[in-house]
């Protein structure tokens, strides 16, 4: 009797497992991979037709909505078989016929015909349903229409070298440039079988992520607002439009988290339409691949630097020479004048004195400042999820020589990524540590499950009472000598620094006297930053400061990004009397 019972639990057991089992591949073939079955369904039978698959990449609207930025397309592409149509007596009308629904070329179908040995030669692909319907109605032997996918990218160029694109590599289709290559495991797809086994896949997918430590297949959800990308792209191109820049450049940061809202490049391409660039480079992502050297906005860190280490206070004055000789090397601020003789810390990011930051490091001490922007790091790379991150040139912190030092403490000397950059600067904004700038917030597998990025506790690099006095301090640059003080907002606080860097000769030998690199960044609220956002524009023409190329801009994207995302206000103090500078 036990033994019945026994064999009786077993049997239901195995009817439930196998119930269970017969849902869940019901569940995987029509719900999670219907599209992909009913695709393969459509190309199993026809000779040289393959069907494309591919996970999308979605933006993310601020009401946490998604956008696709890069997703896949239906329609259908018209093909003949010229072992049938090659027998047809009157091959012109069936020209016609076709030519008359959808344009093509007349010696190029002509000579697909004339190949009789093969059973399958595409015509036109891309094709809409109205016009499949039609040619489909048609009824010609030999004429056939078969639903296809590719890759089309919604927002055309926003966005295009952070979002990337797909490309053939010899024989291999994938990603080539931007999030599209960086998450290639992600957004492939392995198999176009078929009948691919129902247990193989899943527990392939499984084996990734578990044995092999990969990650599932699926879609991509970053942390890109379109309208923000949309706001920014405009104004960075009517920067490079007026001063006829080589490219202008900008991003929207938080810097308590690292999510990137916007991220753009002008002049930029459209993914969809690429066969008009002649120039590849245009392809690239220079805020994480390329080095510059960023001029002032570098001061900041310095005098925080000082701040931190306790080699200044805010009360501190120095004796300001106007020009400085080390290393039989001379370098001058900015107008070639002195200051005076008792200059506060304050003067030296308002008047933006080279002078003032190399006096800092001499009472820190050499040493003592090149740790602090090893903390900061400029000497590593972010891990920022787009391909090609480049190392900053910063070989100059090592150097046993004074005048090394001094220059990389006005930005000069050293060359730094953009995004490195940023991720410095935010340590000002942030209380004092480094955050992950990253791209994409949310990975969907198409297994039904996700994976929520997050990021270990940050490294911290300051104190949080030297951050809020450096905050203080960049926002006594905006109230009182930025544009001399007519930019400020009276209900907003906010913190912010430009730079002006001379550009570095190829090859080496000096630098351009009339080229220049402009870098403008900025927080705000002051002491609550939601946002953290950098410009730069690479040889404005005939303009020499990055107050007069960058401000405007930083100010109108400021007043978006507060009136866009209901930024309460600040404070309420009365503007304050402006100083010329």
């Amino acid at each position: 009797m036990k033994e019945a019972s026994n064999r009786l639990r077993f049997l239901s057991i195995a009817v439930i497992v196998f119930a269970l089992v017969l849902i869940s591949k019901l569940y995987w073939v029509q719900i999670v991979s219907g599209d992909r079955y009913e695709g393969l369904a459509d190309h199993q039978y026809v000779a040289g037709s393959s069907y494309f698959d591919r996970g999308s990449i979605f933006f993310s609207a601020k009401d946490g909505s998604t956008v696709p930025a890069a997703t896949l397309k239906t329609g259908f592409i018209l093909a003949i078989n010229p072992q049938i149509l090659s027998k047809d007596p009157d091959i012109g009308a069936v020209y016609e016929k076709i030519n008359n629904i959808t344009p093509i070329d007349k010696d190029s179908f002509l000579s697909k015909i004339n190949k009789e040995s093969d059973p399958y030669e595409e015509i036109e692909n891309k094709l809409s349903q109205d016009v499949a319907d039609q040619i489909s109605g048609l009824k010609i032997k030999g004429v056939s229409v078969y639903k296809e996918k590719w890759r089309i990218y919604p927002g055309d160029s926003m966005a295009a070298q952070t979002v990337g694109f797909i490309g053939y590599k010899g024989d291999e289709l994938a990603g080539r440039y931007g999030l599209e290559r960086f998450y290639e495991p992600q957004l492939g797809r392995s198999g176009d079988e078929a009948f691919v086994n129902f247990f193989a896949e899943i527990f392939s997918n499984i084996k990734k992520r578990v044995v092999d430590g990969g990650s599932l297949e699926g879609d991509i959800v970053t942390t890109i607002e379109p309208t923000v990308e949309s706001y920014l792209e405009a104004e960075l191109k009517k920067v490079n439009d007026k001063y006829h820049s080589e490219f202008t450049g900008g991003i929207v940061i938080n810097p308590k988290n690292g999510e990137i809202y916007a991220i753009g490049m002008d002049p930029t391409f459209n993914p969809n339409d690429l066969k008009n660039e002649n120039d590849p480079s245009v392809f690239r992502n220079k805020f994480v691949e390329d080095r510059y050297e960023m001029g002032s906005i570098i001061k900041p860190l310095t005098v925080a630097a000082g701040l931190d280490s306790g080699a200044i206070t805010p009360k501190t004055t120095y004796k300001d020479p106007g020009c400085m000789t080390l290393n039989k090397k001379t370098f001058c601020n900015y107008d070639l004048k002195s200051h005076g003789s008792l200059v506060p810390m304050q003067t030296i990011l308002s008047k933006s004195l080279n002078t003032g930051v190399a006096f800092i490091v001499n009472k820190m001490g050499k040493e003592v400042f090149a740790d602090y922007m090893f903390k900061f790091g400029l000497a590593t790379t972010t891990g920022i999820d787009l391909p090609n991150e480049g190392h900053s040139l910063v070989s100059n912190l090592n150097s046993p020589r004074d005048l090394e030092h001094a220059q990389a403490s006005f930005g000069q000397g050293i060359a730094l990524t953009p995004i490195i950059t940023v991720r410095a600067l935010s340590a000002l904004a942030n209380g004092g540590v480094l955050i992950n700038p990253h791209l994409v917030k949310e990975i969907k597998h198409k297994i039904g499950t996700a994976d929520k990025i997050e990021f270990e506790e940050s490294q911290r690099v300051l104190k949080p009472e030297t951050t809020e006095e450096i905050s203080r301090m960049l926002t006594e640059v905006v109230d009182r000598a930025l544009k001399n003080g007519t930019v400020r907002l009276e209900n907003y606080s906010i913190a912010a620094k430009t730079g002006t860097a001379q550009i570095a000769k190829s090859g080496g030998g000096g630098y351009y006297e009339d080229r220049y690199l402009h870098s403008f960044f900025g927080y705000f609220p002051s002491f609550d930053p939601k946002f953290l956002i950098f410009l730069y524009t690479f040889h404005p023409k005939e303009v020499k400061y990055a107050s007069e190329t960058l401000t405007d801009t930083f100010i109108n994207m400021a007043k978006f990004l507060i009136n866009y995302y209901d930024i309460p206000p600040d404070r309420e103090a009365p503007p304050p009397a402006t100083v010329k500078i």
